[in-house]
């Protein structure tokens, strides 16, 4: 078996081992077994280590019964002596993520009840999922107390109790385990069976941000940040609402206020033009002619609805379709009405002829079209 040496000192990110077996894998990869290791394999909602192994790049690392085997780029000397070197600042990361998480599971447990039934760790955020709904407000608690125990700087330790003590330990854990259990406490907080490398202390972590939350299955679902991926989140958003603030000319903490002022205005402008469309529409419908064939309209701008009351006026006005098209030569959009003609049933020879789609009722359809204005005018000649 591998010697996990990432169970012994999670911060060591540089070491030697000896390679027991390298494997052609295919596609140009060889699967490595070293006798120890630093490297993480994927377990416990957290992906695997990257690095290197001498000139060799860890593409991936998983545990089996032999071992821990590395997948790698190229081949390693089995009997020699390699040097392994982790992408410290991913293994970071991962850990005040993992560490973050454990503190915000342990204070959702404590203050609430809630148990962590779920967890997935990508590379731009942590997914929660809780047995329980909270309310926005309970979310904040949790958030502020994590926190606050992150700030305290409490250690984190990771063990193997002997199987009398764990027996008796009361801890969290998503499995039944009963051997070879290791356990992550961090005091007056937190106490979980996890496989994963931590941090040394919670200040490593630095702040975690509960980020959205939804309802799921029951319970709910949190996504969150931590350390390094919480500051950049910050960075992001921090230069979003610099952005906003500067177009909208408002402080920056008043963004919120300026944003739905503007929305406001758009919708009172948004609704003058409405109106200023339909009135335009009824003037319009007023110098429709009467006619005993086809009446063939062609706007530039027209909203849906100005488009349906111009029909209906010329439904009243013709023998055979009224029909509106609204666009520019090659794209139109159209509302074909009639009081004679069953459109539902003429749709799809309509379509066909004029490279459009649509459809609706038999006195009304609606959709488009890619003909050529002169090709309209010919196929309803």
């Amino acid at each position: 078996m591998t010697k996990k040496l990432y169970d012994l000192d999670s911060h060591l990110s540089v070491f030697t081992a000896q390679v027991l077996a390298c494997t052609p894998a295919g596609k140009g990869h060889w699967t490595v077994l070293l006798d120890q290791t630093a490297f993480f394999p994927e377990g416990g909602g957290q992906l695997p280590d990257q690095g290197t192994l001498d000139q060799a790049n860890v593409l991936d690392v998983q545990e089996t019964p032999e071992g821990i085997l590395h997948t790698t780029d190229a081949p390693l000397e089995v009997g020699g002596t390699v040097t392994g070197k982790l992408d410290w600042p991913l293994r970071f990361r991962r850990m005040q993520c993992h560490s973050g998480e454990h503190v915000i599971s342990g204070v959702a447990h404590n203050l609430f009840g809630c148990t962590n039934v779920g967890f997935h760790m990508g590379e731009n955020e942590v997914i929660l999922d809780f047995d329980k709904e909270l309310t926005q407000e309970q979310i904040d608690t949790i958030e502020e107390t994590a926190n606050r125990i992150i700030w305290s700087n409490r250690p984190v330790t990771a063990e193997y109790p002997a199987p009398e003590v764990l027996k008796d330990l009361d801890y969290r854990s998503k499995l039944d385990l009963t051997e070879n259990v290791r356990i992550v406490t961090i005091p007056a907080c937190d106490v979980c069976a996890c496989c994963a490398p931590h941090v040394n202390f919670t200040g490593e972590i630095g702040m975690v941000k509960l980020l959205s939350n939804m309802r799921h299955r029951g319970g709910i679902r949190i996504w969150m940040a931590a350390g390094e991926l919480a500051w950049k989140d910050y960075r992001t958003k921090q230069a979003n609402v610099a952005a906003i603030s500067a177009a909208l000319s408002v402080k920056q903490h008043e963004t919120a206020q300026g944003v739905a002022r503007m929305k406001a205005e758009l919708e009172a402008a948004y609704l003058a033009l409405k109106e200023t469309k339909m009135a335009l529409a009824a003037e319009k419908c007023k110098a429709l002619p009467e006619t005993e064939g086809n009446l063939l309209l062609f706007e530039d701008d027209l909203d849906s609805q100005s488009m349906r009351t111009l029909v209906n006026t010329g439904m009243e006005r013709c023998g055979g379709i009224c029909a509106v098209f609204v666009g520019k030569d090659g794209q139109y959009r159209h509302v074909m009405g009639s009081k004679t003609v069953d459109l539902r049933a003429q749709s799809k020879a309509i379509h066909q002829a004029l490279g459009g789609k649509g459809g609706g009722q038999p006195t009304m359809i609606q959709g488009s079209v890619t003909a050529t204005r002169e090709q309209i005018e010919a196929y309803f000649a």
